[in-house]
């Protein structure tokens, strides 16, 4: 078993106990799950989404926990207020009605949403259950990946992790209504890692450090790694890791990205084209999901493999509300593997000889900037938001 190693000086809380872990293989396997995971519920749920968008999948939704409040269970609700934008503020008024809460995450300016988002996916029932994953509430997911819907997994967990994601969401729904303070933006982020005996839950968060559990993580992993596959919807790694998953193959190692063939976010597949042309000079094997959108999130490393919400992206990586569950077990990581190898099964491999001449002068342009847009500009809006948002805030304290 391969340990998670993390910095001496912090203290990292400790559950102890294992990760027992079902796949959730499909999106619509995943949103199923949910469901019946909310009709078993006899004590608590909580329910943290993006995307929830209205919709007979919505509205199944919301009777799942209307029944699961008429029958005592305690009911929370935090959507993100950019990712749920389309949602109507009625819309949770009967499950408010009967006692249950419901809150928008950030749900200010919409430059504020913008640049502020909980990408987290999430359900914790009885604090003993708990669903994670890319899947959000919305049609597009509620298929097989291959024949209808997005291709996207999830996972539903049993034991000690349970616990700390309802810690983890107890956190975000107290301060989902709290409008963010000046000098919070630029704080530095608290413990960001749970750690159990053969897991380790990676909370990634705004702030100074707070996605640095994540990367650090993921590059630790990678320094030794024999065996690297990767499944990303959208894909713009740090430079750090770049280096690392190149690193990894200039020594021996098989390293494998399935990325998307098909995008609804065009600017990030030409982002992602833009490093192509490197990774497989050194070695990386590149293909591309073809018979649906990809959005799934999972890399598997060796003997341990990362699923959750969080892309290889700008975002997930730098300024996005994340989660992250590592797992080092061989059973668990097996099914992960054959999970990899199915998806492969439906891919087409980019082929490095012809891959440069397929590529116009024009369009490879295009895809610099895209890449420049996604991994820079982005983020660097985003902190100008941040900064513009947190000065207004200390002049004002300061003519009091």
């Amino acid at each position: 078993m391969t340990k998670l190693k993390l910095p001496e000086e912090k203290a990292v809380p400790t559950l102890p106990g294992e990760v027992a872990v079902r796949w959730l293989r499909t999106g619509a396997g995943g949103l199923e799950a949910m469901l019946e995971a909310i009709a078993g519920a006899s004590r608590s749920i909580l329910f943290e989404m993006y995307i929830f968008k209205p919709g007979p999948l919505g509205e199944r939704f919301r009777d799942a926990l209307l029944a699961a409040r008429l029958r005592g269970v305690r009911v929370q609700v935090l959507l993100d207020a950019f990712g749920s934008l389309g949602l109507s503020a009625d819309f949770w008024n009967p499950l408010v009605q009967l006692g249950g809460e419901c809150r928008w995450f950030n749900a200010f300016r919409a430059a504020e949403r913008y640049g502020r988002r909980n990408h987290r996916k999430l359900l914790v029932v009885d604090g003993r259950h708990a669903i994670v994953g890319g899947f959000n509430v919305a049609e597009e997911y509620n298929g097989d990946g291959v024949a209808s819907g997005w291709r996207d997994l999830g996972m539903w967990i049993s034991g000690p992790p349970a616990v700390a994601l309802e810690a983890s969401f107890a956190k975000l729904f107290a301060a989902a209504d709290s409008r963010p303070k000046a000098f919070g933006l630029f704080r530095k982020a608290a413990a960001t890692t749970v750690q159990g005996d053969n897991w380790t839950l990676l909370l990634s968060e705004p702030g100074r450090g707070g996605h640095r559990a994540l990367k650090r993580a993921l590059l630790g992993d990678l320094a030794h790694a024999q065996r690297v596959r990767i499944l990303c919807g959208y894909f713009a790694p740090t430079r750090r890791l770049r280096q690392a998953l190149m690193g990894a193959a200039r020594r021996g190692a098989r390293v494998q990205l399935i990325l998307a063939g098909r995008s609804d976010v065009e600017i990030t597949r030409l982002a992602a084209h833009s490093l192509y042309a490197k990774l497989m000079r050194a070695g990386v094997e590149i293909y591309e999901y073809q018979p649906q959108i990809l959005h799934a999130k999972l890399f598997v490393i060796d003997s341990v493999v990362f699923a959750g919400s969080a892309n290889l992206d700008a975002r997930s990586l730098n300024i996005n509300h994340e989660l992250t569950l590592r797992i080092d077990n061989e059973e668990i990581t097996a099914q992960a593997r054959e999970l990899f190898d199915g998806d492969l099964r439906h891919c087409l491999r980019i082929d490095p000889g012809t891959w440069r001449a397929s590529r116009s002068l024009l369009l490879r342009v295009l895809e610099r900037v895209a890449h420049f847009l996604v991994a820079r500009i982005d983020p660097y809006i985003t902190s100008l938001r941040w900064r513009t948002r947190a000065n207004a805030v200390l002049e004002k304290h300061r003519r009091r």
